[in-house]
């Protein structure tokens, strides 16, 4: 089991930002949805790695969170509300993203596996990857995604198609879908072991 524990970064000067997450991410696939456990931390709980990742990754590369993703498992059967659950999970998460505040990407894995540390690794590079894309740069891969070639994505932006490789290439975009992949991967096996 995963459970994800995320803290609001400089919350004395700033607004408070959990409502958003709450909203942005009220229809994921979790086992316990996010709930607010004290001040401007959430919490949820997840048994399936890609949607996990796929939420961790993004909350670290906003910037404005440290996002804590603990593997391990829980006291079942698991209460109505997250923030009363308990488990191995619970304090890897608590311990990571207790960490994660220190931690230059604000995102830590935390598990008693072995694989815990890859997964770590896996998700520090996926977040180094979006986090350094330059506007330009996700622009180019927001287009790439909707399915188009790259000479129409270059059209599109009034770009040469040697221009758009060079933003693809500066973006990563060749490495972020791979190091996802990777991150799933570890982070099932972490939970499976």
């Amino acid at each position: 089991m995963f459970v994800l524990t995320v803290d609001q970064r400089a919350s004395r000067s700033d607004r408070d930002r959990v409502p958003d997450v709450l909203e942005r991410y009220a229809s994921a696939r979790t086992v316990r949805p996010f709930d607010r456990t004290a001040g401007d931390e959430i919490q949820a709980v997840f048994d399936a790695a890609d949607e996990v990742a796929a939420i961790a990754v993004d909350l670290a590369v906003t910037g404005g969170w440290s996002v804590g993703v603990g593997i391990g498992d829980v006291d079942l059967p698991l209460p109505a509300a997250t923030r009363a659950g308990r488990g191995r999970a619970f304090e890897a998460a608590r311990e990571a993203v207790e960490t994660a505040k220190h931690d230059r990407r604000r995102i830590r894995v935390v598990g008693a596996s072995d694989w815990a540390p890859h997964a770590q690794t896996a998700a520090a590079v996926l977040v180094d990857i979006l986090a350094s894309r330059s506007d330009a740069g996700c622009a180019a891969v927001d287009l790439m995604r909707t399915g188009v070639t790259q000479a129409r994505a270059a059209q599109t932006l009034g770009i040469t198609p040697q221009a758009m490789s060079a933003r693809l290439a500066a973006a990563g975009w060749d490495l972020e879908q791979p190091a996802e992949d990777l991150l799933i991967r570890l982070l099932t096996e972490a939970d499976a072991s």
